[in-house]
């Protein structure tokens, strides 16, 4: 049964502990979909001021729907296309301080206002992306893109 371990110390310290709970939710499970379900699930839950946790997964064509915590969300991006289309086609990570401010920003939660997306590539695989939103602006910095960097490197090895 998987227990939250406590966020006290500094915050680089409750990222490795995210970090090691991670490896250890993954550990001997071979299935994508469950080990995407419980990542979003101890993002949302490690991450405060977010409003949407989650992946999309690439298809061989465009980016579809995977495991999340938040609302209802679009289900289909094209590559290319909003701030998650654009992550995956261009395979680097976008920090975006206010979507409103983003060309062809592709708006399935109003209450967002800044975002981060993380491509899933494993070799020179791309498999999808993770997609986290805040309601707040400017929410995600550079120490918190190189945490969810290793966080998605993590997931990409069990995909």
């Amino acid at each position: 049964m998987f227990q939250a371990m406590p966020y006290d110390g500094t915050r680089s310290e409750r990222f490795e502990a995210v970090l090691s709970q991670l490896g250890a939710l993954m550990e001997g499970e071979p299935n994508a979909i469950a080990n995407l379900a419980n990542a979003s699930a101890l993002l949302k839950l490690s991450l405060p001021d977010t409003n949407w946790t989650g992946f999309y997964l690439y298809d061989g064509k465009e980016l579809v729907l995977g495991p999340f915590q938040g609302l209802p969300a679009c289900i289909r991006i094209p590559l290319g296309r909003g701030v998650c289309g654009t992550a995956a086609a261009e395979r680097r990570t976008l920090v975006v301080g206010d979507v409103h401010a983003f060309p062809g920003h592709i708006a399935c939660d109003a209450a967002s206002n800044s975002e981060i997306v993380v491509p899933l590539v494993k070799g020179d695989t791309l498999y999808g992306v993770l997609d986290i939103d805040s309601p707040l602006k400017h929410r995600f910095d550079d120490e918190e893109r190189r945490f969810l960097e290793r966080f998605a490197a993590m997931v990409s090895e069990v995909l």
